[in-house]
């Protein structure tokens, strides 16, 4: 008899189900194993995910690589200012007030005889505690409430759209002078809880689009049809869909609250002396622009490359994460 072709479909009809699955195990199994095959890049590579990727590109992007070794070099210097600025910030000597640049001072001194260079260092640790503690205080909280309300829906999703509405409508600077001029204590946590209070809606958004987007997609439904409870679809299957964009959005933030910081210190409802921050130093030097504008400078200039550090880092971070952009 004449041998006849192979049909594939009618050999998985004939197989029935578990002879169909047997067949797509084999055949996902051989495409793994193919070297260079649409899954892998080698023999028994597994699939790259979206974080793998990412890493991938950021490593490839040299906005990436530079604005991470400018903002590791700030957090060295904030845990240890001691490794590249000796003596200390409130030390200061009236006799050398407003002088240039000199030996042990390459920033000169301010109005009032303090080492200019050592603020300045010393500024590094106030800004990256202010930004780093803030973004992942409005990032938790943010994310925790978006989330739930993206996640459940019905009266919970609008009360809390509600509530966003009127945090959005407080202007930021203007809370700031409003709720801190009455706050005596001269840490960084008030400060930072300011900006966790008006900060959480804008994450809380972004969460809540992400998850409600996420909850749509068919292995949510298929978790749900194998008997999956809430807490294990959305800490499992929608979560680490839907946290890139709370990601970008944290990292761009930081940047923002560390510019945030400086304002409110220079308007004079922020940090207080004898606290050292950038922002005070600004606020310091400002009368003496002309005598001394090496005292304004480079507090200034330190603060501007903090900031366009973090909003780089964020920036090269949304490209990495978002399908669309590759």
């Amino acid at each position: 008899m004449p041998e006849q072709p192979f049909d594939q479909d009618r050999a998985i009809a004939g197989t029935g189900m578990g002879g169909a699955m047997d067949l797509a195990a084999t055949e996902a199994e051989t495409l793994e194993r193919t070297p260079g095959g649409p899954l892998g890049t080698g023999p028994g590579a597994r699939p790259r995910s979206l974080w793998s990727d990412a890493w991938r590109d950021l490593r490839r992007n040299p906005v990436f690589v530079v604005s991470a070794l400018v903002i590791l070099f700030l957090v060295v210097i904030s845990l240890w200012p001691s490794l590249i600025a000796s003596g200390s910030p409130l030390a200061c000597d009236l006799a050398k007030a407003q002088e240039g640049s000199q030996p042990g001072a390459p920033f000169g001194y301010d109005g009032q005889g303090c080492n200019v260079y050592t603020r300045t260092v010393y500024g590094a640790r106030t800004s990256v505690t202010v930004g780093v503690c803030a973004t992942l205080g409005v990032a938790l909280l943010g994310s925790v409430l978006g989330g739930l309300a993206g996640f459940f829906g019905g009266f919970w999703d609008s009360v809390l759209s509600r509530i966003t509405d009127v945090f959005f409508a407080i202007p930021v600077v203007l809370g700031g002078l409003v709720l801190l001029s009455v706050v005596t204590s001269n840490t960084v946590w008030p400060v930072i809880g300011f900006m966790v209070l008006l900060g959480w809606p804008q994450i809380s958004r972004i969460a809540r689009g992400s998850v409600i987007t996420a909850r749509q997609n068919d292995y949510v439904q298929a978790a749900r049809a194998l008997g999956a409870s809430n807490s294990r679809v959305l800490l499992r299957h929608i979560a680490p869909n839907a946290v890139a964009p709370v990601i970008v959005v944290a990292t761009i933030a930081l940047g923002t609250y560390i510019a945030l910081e400086a304002t409110l210190s220079y308007l004079g409802v922020g940090l207080k002396p004898p606290s050292v921050s950038w922002g005070i130093d600004i606020s310091a030097a400002s009368p003496y622009i002309r005598n001394a504008p090496h005292a304004l400078l480079w507090p200034s200039g330190a603060l501007a490359l903090t900031v366009l550090a973090f909003i780089m880092l964020g920036d090269a971070v949304r490209d990495a994460l978002d399908p669309k952009l590759r």
